[in-house]
């Protein structure tokens, strides 16, 4: 046998890092002592796919040899520990396990998978909110550090803090990661759709490279909220994040041209969109608006819904979305929401009106970085014949841009600016 080349396997282990982290670190998560153990082993096995894939070959299944790897690993070191603990018992004090690891107890809980069972694990109450995120994003979905900061508008740096203090404060206060039982499920479960989202936006439009969109994220968070929706079928909001999901996937065959370059939902072509989905997500905002007091999920679905039944961009109803995205920002005051009402306010009102609210926008530090606040203005001042300031807002847009897809839609851009009576 030909032995496979380095790049053949370099390739093959980022390809498997990118498809297989999330149920390799659950399923090693199932015999280590703490989530730490856990992901060092995971990274240890990966490190080792590295040269043995070299000599034997790639396998069929990279996930199942790479599960092996990570939990024998476990194994040994959780064995190493339990001998130090007998030798030295007067030294060594007694550690809780972080991790509840027998299988009978995970098998018992009512959570269905793995992966969402280490979710729920590390989205603690007793951490904050956003590093219950950050963490889970981290350790569980396996997105970098870049990535996490993107979806949270703040630097790099800020982030990694973050990860670390969360993990430093899980240490120091020898917080039990257990899969919580039944009782607990609610308490965490907004966060957990807040991962489940996150998840799939940064797959539905990666932060950076040369593709658009990471199927394999995209189709993660979609399991994902499928067994949620299955596991707690009576909680309006998983119904409103399934419904979200589905409706905004559903024009996944659209969003670009055969080129690769980028088109607006205005450009679409509706008739390729997945009316199946539509049909599935539509019926889902309608069983949560009626569940009680739609959630920021719910309104969201709610507004993907209202685009996807539209017959055009121009017959969308205008009005109606205006009207749920100041309900959504009522209820979720985020300045992304803010960003995002601003086109139907365009449309309702014209873009001089929502250049104005843009433009206060700006100061929002908040927003520092968001490459879809000065590309949103640039859209405005464009339709307003503002060339020149629309030049300088797409630039703006495209220096902050890291998508191959994005940044050759902005220069586009910047090119029609340039020469408007083309």
């Amino acid at each position: 046998m030909i032995p496979p080349s380095d790049d053949h396997v370099a390739n093959a282990v980022a390809d498997a890092h990118r498809r297989e982290w999330a149920f390799v670190l659950a399923a090693t998560a199932r015999v280590a002592s703490d989530i730490d153990l856990a992901e060092e082993c995971v990274q240890d096995a990966y490190v080792s796919a590295l040269e043995a894939w070299k000599r034997v070959g790639v396998p069929n299944n990279p996930g199942a040899w790479l599960t092996t790897a990570a939990r024998r690993k476990a194994i040994d070191a959780l064995r190493r520990d339990q001998t130090l603990r007998s030798k030295l018992p007067l030294l060594v004090e007694p550690v809780e396990p972080v991790i509840g690891s027998p299988d009978d107890a995970m098998e018992h809980n009512g959570i269905p998978d793995d992966r969402l069972r280490l979710v729920f694990t590390c989205c603690h109450p007793a951490l904050a909110r956003e590093a219950q995120v950050a963490l889970t994003l981290r350790l569980v979905c396996g997105l970098t550090t870049t990535e996490i900061a993107q979806a949270f508008i703040v630097s790099e740096p800020t982030m990694a803090a973050r990860v670390t203090r969360a993990k430093k404060k899980i240490s120091a206060a020898r917080i039990a990661y257990r899969v919580p039982d039944q009782h607990e499920l609610p308490d965490r479960l907004d966060a957990v759709l807040t991962v489940v989202h996150l998840l799939y936006t940064t797959g539905h439009t990666a932060p950076s490279g040369a593709i658009l969109v990471r199927r394999d994220l995209v189709e993660r968070a979609l399991d994902l909220a499928r067994m949620l929706q299955a596991l707690m079928p009576d909680e309006g909001e998983i119904r409103g994040l399934l419904a979200l999901l589905l409706l905004t996937n559903a024009r996944a065959a659209t969003r670009t041209a055969p080129d690769g370059r980028l088109l607006l939902l205005e450009e679409q072509d509706r008739s390729l969109w997945d009316r199946d989905a539509i049909a599935a997500g539509v019926r889902l905002v309608l069983d949560a608006l009626h569940a009680g007091r739609p959630g920021r999920f719910t309104l969201q679905a709610a507004i993907a819904a209202l685009h996807a039944e539209a017959p055009s961009y121009a017959e969308t109803d205008w009005r109606q979305l205006l009207a749920l995205y100041d309900a959504l920002l009522r209820i979720w005051p985020s300045p992304v929401v803010a960003l995002n009402r601003a086109v139907p306010v365009a449309m309702v009102h014209g873009p001089e009106l929502a250049l104005a609210l843009v433009d206060d926008l700006a100061t929002d530090r908040r927003l520092d970085g968001y490459r879809y606040l000065p590309a949103t203005r640039a859209d405005l001042l464009r339709r307003l014949g503002r060339w020149n300031e629309a030049i300088s807002a797409y630039e703006q847009a495209l220096s902050w841009a890291e998508n191959d897809a994005e940044r050759a839609f902005l220069t586009g851009r910047i090119a029609e600016c340039a020469d408007p009576i083309r």
